[in-house]
């Protein structure tokens, strides 16, 4: 007998901003596993059983829930945005990948939620209208020097970028060093968008200059937008101002 293994995205933070089949999948569970940050934002059903664990603690939530699903239980691991952007998601496959061959027959489910750079863009206008790339700055998982050759290929392809994993206590030089980077090879005046808290009441939107931006106004819950050369604002009449990429390559 085996149960059922949730996926699930819990989008940016407002309960507005989560799907109806995330919901659904959060609700029918018995056991839920997550990163704290993500199952605080649960409030329990009578019987539902809630386990916490650390952020670093991927393979072994994702190990832990496919052995709990393995003996018939109904599982969901939640991450916050969608699980399948630097998420949960990898890690439950990974897991199966290298674990058990009747993990193989599990009824896994991945329910998608809204991703940060998504709520962020929306809040701004539209920077994604065009071509664009996601790279994270944790080097947790990965070398520094290859998220710098990513970087650099982005810039050089003129994607717009979104930054995700930015900044954090244990890692505060990274913004800086990707703003130092792109600047060898963007032009100064390149919006950048910084997106902090989007869709909670402490939100903080700040379109500046890639010259101008201050990585010191990055935090680990700040989304980063690196403009292509064609994104570019538009002015509201209260003196705002949305941000878009052009649909069409070559027009200004």
């Amino acid at each position: 007998m085996t149960g059922t293994l949730w996926v699930v995205g819990l989008g940016p933070g407002p309960k507005d901003w989560v799907t109806g089949a995330a919901l659904a999948a959060v609700t029918s569970a018995d056991i839920i596993l997550g990163y704290t940050a993500y199952t605080n934002r649960i409030t329990p059903r009578a019987g539902q059983i809630i386990e916490a664990s650390d952020n670093r603690e991927e393979l072994v939530r994702a190990a832990r829930a496919l052995t709990l699903a393995s003996e018939g239980k109904s599982v969901a691991v939640v991450s916050g945005g969608d699980p399948g952007v630097f998420a949960m998601a990898a890690a439950v496959f990974e897991a199966v990948d290298h674990g058990p061959p009747e993990w193989r027959a599990l009824d896994i489910r991945v329910e998608p939620g809204v991703t940060a750079m998504l709520a962020a863009a929306a809040r701004l206008g539209a920077p994604l209208g065009h071509d664009f790339c996601a790279i994270s700055l944790s080097d947790n998982l990965k070398p520094w020097a290859l998220i710098e050759k990513r970087l650099l290929l982005a810039a050089e392809a003129d994607f717009v970028i979104a930054l995700y994993n930015p900044s954090s206590n244990a890692r505060p030089e990274q913004i800086g060093k990707a703003f130092t980077a792109l600047r060898s090879c963007r032009a100064p005046e390149t919006l950048v968008m910084l997106a902090a808290a989007v869709g909670r009441p402490d939100e903080r939107l700040t379109v500046t200059t890639l010259a101008a931006a201050d990585p010191a106004a990055v935090d680990m819950r700040t989304l980063v937008l690196i403009g292509s050369s064609a994104t570019r604002t538009v002015g509201k009449s209260d003196g705002g101002v949305w941000v878009y990429t052009p649909r069409f390559a070559g027009r200004s």
